[in-house]
């Protein structure tokens, strides 16, 4: 897993997302603007709708697109409520840990998302503040400034912003010092497990790597659609989830910006992500880009293709960097191979595997302007993938 950037009490200094309204007569240019907020109690606005019978939308198969809501219609949770689903946050419900706490599975009535028994009804993933570890009333106050942060962004953006890849958010609990956040279940877990853990997994084959490396430009080619260009700013294997089908969303919308306004080609930000996916300008100059994102894509690209990760300092001194090692192989045919997960040897033509290595190579180029757009992303790898399928049918 990649080393995060930032610290938890850099991240509390960071200027919290403006909140957003959207206009809801375009589905295809999503366009932000500031709206009226709710208050927690500490005063920070999260702009929601809350729904006490009737669950968040979810996704709409009428608007293939993908939509800006007009107001995130999130199930608004009590701690009790959490807590009953979770069966008390017992440890076998858990089903991850990361920076922001750990994960739970929680079991829901589908029409009223309330707290259904355990085995009956949906079930959901819930994010809950780990609190617990913190250590003194200044660093509390820190870190729950910063999640407060993070879940006005995951609401504003999230939770107004519906699309088939990007993880639904279904609602939230703020109550006292705790603070969960509700999605939808991803059955497969992230594209981080599939790619690198050992033995637990079976291996993605070419097929569903192509597959999963669409479902996923089409999520950022989404985002950065918008009037505003939302940048996502962490892409990276972990925030990619797959359904049951393997198909990918984008989850975790923590650290999503608005891009550049008024002609500004950048906005200015402090520096926060992940060692290894962000852009190279970014870290330097603290200069954030909508194409930062097609960089960190670029990473996935050659993770995808390589089954390695971006950084392990386990591997030989010059693989230590995937991306420093692998990028002067790229534009030979012959060399490409050497760079291609073992895994997936003789699913994909020579032809297939090198126009997935120069579209990573394009994704990774130094200068901003240079890398591609998204859409186009997604048209290469339609390419790629329709080439495929072509090939087998003239077999």
């Amino acid at each position: 897993m990649g080393n995060c950037i930032h610290s938890a009490a850099a991240d509390a200094s960071v200027d919290a997302n403006s909140t957003i309204s959207a206009n809801p007569s375009t589905n295809t240019k999503p366009s932000f603007s500031t709206g009226t907020s709710i208050s927690t109690s500490n005063g920070v606005g999260i702009s929601a709708t809350s729904s006490s019978a009737g669950h968040s939308r979810f996704w709409d198969e009428t608007s293939p697109n993908g939509e800006v809501l007009p107001a995130a219609n999130l199930k608004v949770y009590s701690y009790s409520d959490l807590k009953s689903c979770t069966r008390n946050f017992k440890s076998d419900m858990v089903l991850g840990v990361g920076g922001f706490g750990t994960v739970y599975k929680g079991w829901v009535e589908e029409k009223t998302m309330l707290p259904s028994k355990h085995g009956t009804g949906m079930m959901v993933a819930i994010k809950k503040l780990n609190h617990e570890s913190v250590q003194g009333f200044q660093e509390w106050q820190i870190l729950n400034g910063f999640f407060l942060k993070n879940l006005q962004s995951e609401v504003n953006f999230l939770g107004r912003l519906s699309h088939p890849n990007l993880v639904k958010l279904l609602g939230y609990c703020r109550e006292d010092i705790d603070l969960l956040l509700v999605y939808e279940f991803m059955q497969k877990g992230s594209l981080e497990n599939h790619l690198f853990r050992r033995g637990s997994v079976e291996p993605l084959s070419w097929d569903l790597r192509l597959k999963i490396a669409i479902g996923a430009a089409r999520g950022l080619a989404f985002l950065h659609s918008s009037d505003d260009n939302v940048i996502y700013r962490d892409i990276k294997a972990s925030n990619i989830l797959l359904d049951g089908n393997y198909n990918a969303k984008l989850s975790d919308f923590g650290l999503a910006k608005l891009g550049p306004s008024a002609g500004n080609s950048h906005v200015t930000t402090r520096v926060m992500g992940t060692y290894g996916y962000a852009a190279p300008e970014y870290i330097a100059t603290g200069h954030l880009y909508v194409k930062s994102d097609v960089y960190g894509f670029g990473v996935v690209l050659l993770e995808m293709m390589s089954g390695l990760r971006a950084l392990d300092t386990r591997r030989p001194g010059p693989q230590h960097n995937l991306v420093e090692w692998a990028k002067p192989l790229l534009p030979n045919r012959k060399k490409v191979k050497t760079v291609m997960d073992a895994k997936i040897e003789g699913q994909y033509s020579s032809k297939a595997a090198l126009q997935f290595a120069q579209l990573s190579l394009h994704c990774l180029e130094t200068e901003p302007r240079k890398r591609p757009d998204m859409k186009d992303v997604v048209e290469v790898l339609e390419q790629i993938s329709d080439m495929k399928i072509r090939s087998r049918g003239r077999a």
